[in-house]
């Protein structure tokens, strides 16, 4: 079971170039404790015969088929805008008076 050491945290600090506290290596070497406590017992846990995986779930993709349709018209277009002006919708400027 390896544990970090003070001094460890130190030295990560210092190759971050982070400054740390004696209160935030404290919480540190205990956060990092945890961690390496958690990957040790799912390492205790795998065995040979357990293949690894990314996902427990085998993914796929599900995707409609991609078929042509013919797009509509310009007119069918603006047919629903509540205002349109030379074949383009009109909508109030946000960005400005320019």
């Amino acid at each position: 079971m390896p544990t970090f050491t003070r001094e460890e945290i130190v030295h990560l600090g210092d190759l971050a170039r982070i400054a740390l506290t004696d209160e935030e290596i404290t919480r540190m070497q205990s956060e990092l404790n945890v961690i390496a406590d958690a990957i040790n017992s799912v390492q205790e846990v795998a065995t040979a015969d357990v293949e690894p995986t990314a996902n427990p779930v085998p993914l796929e993709a599900y995707l409609r088929p991609d078929v042509p349709a013919i797009p509509l018209t310009q007119a069918e277009a603006l047919s629903g805008a509540p205002v349109a002006e030379d074949g383009m919708f009109v909508a109030p400027r946000i960005l400005g008076e320019e």
